[in-house]
């Protein structure tokens, strides 16, 4: 009987471990202090540099439009077309040279430009070879959206094309169905890219202070990587419920198993 009751005991035990505690699901916990308010100042976003790949969207404006239209797309095409399939096609994409070619003005550098700085230097080149001061030339210089791609332990993996000018880890997160409960929040991994190649980097979106942290705000052709927890791989389940249905079948199964052995 003590032998019966030692291995119910051990069965109980390591399946109670393998439930997922509360603690790592919840986002945003002040792991720091005990106050029930907080006030962080966010990490300053660094301005993006463009990278090769990149799709620009370049619109010029000056007094009469008329001068300006071979240099602006004219939006024919597929009308049913998504908004990121229309950027793909009159957008500017940045070759493996790091140039983007414009009509009239031919190739134009912006590796490793921000896009204020690409809006000066397309504003100079056509001052000094197209149009004079007095054309009141606006040149605006976007990116066609912020692309970035999400696997692992979330709702809906893929690329996703959002156009805003910031997004934060959460709001990338909450845009693919969240982290399932499998998925671990303490290290989620951010595969960057950069000149000299990707870099790794690692959030514990569980924590307050994540909002300080560079990389809060993603960038354009980010990956975010969501690892599993160890429960997922032990299959005895994730809620308390789960695992009470696992160490009920799992006591049954041994206690049945013991009292055949007992009557041989």
């Amino acid at each position: 009987m003590n032998r019966v009751l030692l291995v119910i005991g051990l069965i109980v035990t390591s399946l109670l471990t393998s439930c997922i505690p509360h603690k790592d699901i919840v986002y945003l916990q002040n792991k720091t202090t005990a106050t029930d308010s907080l006030q962080l100042m966010v990490e300053q976003q660094k301005p993006y540099r463009i990278q090769i790949n990149d799709i620009l969207n370049v619109r010029i404006k000056v007094l009469d439009q008329e001068n300006v239209t071979i240099f602006n797309p004219i939006g024919e095409g597929n009308l049913n077309a998504s908004a990121s399939e229309r950027a793909y096609f009159d957008g500017f994409t940045v070759d493996g040279h790091g140039n983007i070619r414009i009509p009239e003005l031919g190739h134009v550098n912006v590796l490793g430009f921000t896009t204020e700085e690409v809006e000066a230097l397309i504003k100079k080149r056509l001052l000094a070879e197209q149009f004079k001061e007095t054309a009141n030339i606006f040149i605006t210089v976007k990116l066609s959206g912020l692309r970035y791609t999400a696997m692992g332990e979330v709702g809906s993996t893929g690329s996703q094309v959002l156009f805003q000018e910031r997004v934060n880890i959460y709001e990338a997160i909450a845009n693919v169905g969240d982290i399932e409960i499998t998925g671990d929040r303490k290290d989620v991994l951010i595969i960057r890219q950069y000149p000299q190649g990707q870099q790794i980097h690692h959030l514990d979106l569980t924590d307050v202070n994540v909002m300080k942290s560079p990389y809060y705000y993603i960038q354009p052709n980010d990956i975010i990587y969501v690892k599993p927890l160890k429960q997922k791989t032990w299959g005895t389940g994730t809620t308390g419920r789960e695992t009470l249905s696992t160490v009920i079948t799992a006591i049954s199964l041994v206690t049945t198993t013991l009292l055949l052995i007992n009557r041989l």
